[in-house]
């Protein structure tokens, strides 16, 4: 005990102080010390040093309202939801939309291949028609400092590409608070693969120029699988007895088939006689609820939706779209 006491006056005696691993804490990463590592990401990427210059030091700590998400809440089945989530309003908003732009939109449908109705549709869901105009480098990097975006700082790398590709400028690149950029809400990768230009005077605009956006959107769904001569499927009435294990997109199955198992259009007559296609039949709100027949178009928009809530409210506000017809 002794020697143990004595030994603890000379080191409190030396001035050292020893710490556990368990006590010593790095202190957390500053901004502009981030700033620092994703410059030096960027020079190891290839980008230039004027394009570095120009972009760090206009980047700042973007700072984003707390939104009370609760009122986000979907309800609990697609009756309330649809309504609810394709409002009137946004409705109105792509029908207007379509009927100003109609002789555009339908000739970019027939040059790249999807209806103007769902690349209305998508964006309507996807953006509601705003192609916001946050500084798009700043939210990047700003989300991903604070570990929003797992992934953010490729994303943020993939946005200097693209400014380097199309000459674009720190002010070009806008997106929501999430980073996500122009009408179809797209992140600079995607931006990069699928972006086309609509109205040919070589630039790619998605954020201010509609046949960029669309042309752009079109070119997104068609590369997904898009089938121009098809549309998404239908809802159908389907018997409470069917069982549960022929429910889903793993199961394909002929009109015909479904015919015998007692699945039905939703006024009650037979399905369509063709017989070159194979579709699916889903349940999102389980037996009971609302039940479709879903086609490969389906399929392509469900790969760009987080959910099949999501992709049903495009597909219900695609068919608000088409009827009544605008000519």
């Amino acid at each position: 005990m002794f020697l143990k006491n004595v030994l603890l006056s000379s080191i409190l005696a030396s001035g050292l102080i020893l710490f556990s691993p368990l006590q010593a804490e790095e202190a957390p990463l500053s901004y502009d010390a981030y700033l620092s590592e994703l410059k030096q990401q960027a020079v190891e990427q290839g980008i230039s040093q004027s394009t570095i210059d120009k972009v760090f030091e206009q980047i700042k700590l973007f700072k984003k309202a707390v939104v009370n998400q609760s009122a986000d809440t979907p309800p609990q089945n697609l009756d309330a939801y649809l309504p609810s989530r394709v409002s009137e309003t946004l409705v109105e908003q792509a029908r207007g939309l379509y009927r100003d732009n109609k002789a555009l939109f339908d000739r970019l449908g027939k040059e790249f291949e999807v209806q103007p109705r769902f690349v209305l549709a998508y964006w309507g869901i996807t953006s509601a028609f705003d192609a916001s105009d946050y500084p798009a480098l700043t939210v990047i990097a700003s989300n991903t400092y604070h570990q929003e975006m797992s992934d953010g700082d490729q994303i943020f790398i993939a946005a200097l590409k693209l400014m380097e590709r199309d000459g674009l400028s720190f002010d070009d690149l806008k997106s929501d608070a999430s980073g996500l950029m122009g009408y179809p809400h797209f992140t600079p990768a995607q931006l990069k693969q699928y972006g086309r230009d609509g109205n040919g005077d070589g630039k790619v605009d998605i954020w201010h120029d509609l046949a960029d956006a669309f042309a752009t959107t079109a070119n997104y769904l068609k590369q997904l699988g898009w089938d121009y001569d098809g549309t998404w499927g239908r809802q159908v009435r389907a018997p409470e007895a069917l069982p549960q294990d022929l429910v889903g997109f793993e199961v394909h199955k002929g009109f015909a088939q479904w015919q015998v198992l007692g699945v039905r259009r939703f006024d009650g007559s037979d399905l369509p006689s063709r017989k070159d296609m194979q579709v699916s039949l889903i349940m999102p709100d389980g037996v009971g609820g609302r039940s479709y027949l879903v086609y490969d178009n389906y399929r392509v928009l469900r790969k760009t939706q987080a959910s099949d809530r999501l992709t049903l409210a495009v597909t219900y506000l695609s068919e608000r779209i088409k009827y009544p017809e605008i000519k």
